[in-house]
């Protein structure tokens, strides 16, 4: 691991193209589903390519939410159908309802909120304090350290010792190369990041770390401001509560002079080991 910062690569983000989908016509799209060595598909690359999907039907007004549940594992290396419901258009907003489904099954569905600039109030809570910087924190070596497709430099505040819960918030994360202009795209990409590590995050400190199953259940984000994210941002997720076998976890994203960017909330489920 360097202790240098790492400068943005300057060829084009890979990870960009997961988000060049084919119109079918009607309001449906298909995407790529590439293989990238684990069981299931990352949930925020559905969450992320399906907001994609909403965003090429609402004429250029931003997304404000996304509400997103997942229902069935999704399969790598198998395309992804996007299927597109405008439920309304008003003055200010509009709403998109989408289904991505593999081999015609279901495998999420998203709600997504979209509204036309206008002018309001400025303010936010504080944002953390006491966090350093990225500049001097070590970047993640290998990138599997996530399991999930890589296009990002990550720096873990506190990083985990051997043998420990490899995914710790809160860490420093940005693109590591161009992702171009469209606020649309760096708002999908945000959908895309706001899923790393939120599971283990609503585990109640000092539960056991081998856990029967792990995985979540729907997911949350509120987009307050435009986002850059080949700029860095400060991602913060903390548990709220665990009963039964759900687990609740909620989390910002900050610029790095402390600007609040979105909020998210996600719900995993939670199973012991026996």
């Amino acid at each position: 691991m360097s202790e240098e910062p790492l400068e943005p690569n300057e060829e084009p983000l890979e990870l960009t193209r997961l988000f060049e989908l084919t119109p079918l016509g009607g309001d449906v799209f298909l995407a790529t589903s590439p293989s990238v060595g684990r069981p299931r598909l990352f949930g925020g690359q559905v969450a992320g390519q399906s907001l994609r999907a909403a965003c090429l039907t609402a004429d250029g007004r931003p997304p404000h939410s996304l509400h997103a549940y997942f229902i069935r594992p999704g399969t790598p290396g198998e395309p992804l159908t996007f299927e597109v419901a405008r439920t309304r258009d008003g003055r200010s907003f509009s709403t998109r309802h989408v289904t991505a489904s593999q081999g015609g099954k279901p495998i999420l569905e998203l709600i997504a909120s979209f509204h036309a600039p206008e002018d309001g109030f400025d303010w936010q809570a504080d944002p953390p304090a006491g966090t350093p910087g990225p500049e001097g924190l070590r970047g993640l070596v290998p990138p599997s350290f996530f399991r999930h497709p890589m296009g990002f430099d990550i720096r873990v505040v506190n990083p985990p010792g051997e043998n420990e819960w490899p995914i710790a918030h809160p860490f420093w994360i940005r693109a590591d190369g161009p992702v171009g202009d469209d606020p649309a795209l760096h708002a999908c990409l945000v959908a895309y990041l706001t899923d790393m590590g939120v599971v283990s995050s609503a585990r109640a400190p000092g539960s056991p770390r081998e856990l029967a199953t792990a995985v979540s259940l729907d997911h949350a984000v509120w987009f307050h401001r435009p986002a850059r994210v080949d700029e860095w941002m400060l991602y913060s997720a903390e548990p709220v509560v665990n009963h039964g076998a759900r687990g609740l976890a909620r989390g910002t994203l900050h610029t790095a002079d402390g600007t609040l960017l979105a909020s998210v909330a996600q719900e995993a489920l939670l199973r012991p080991a026996t």
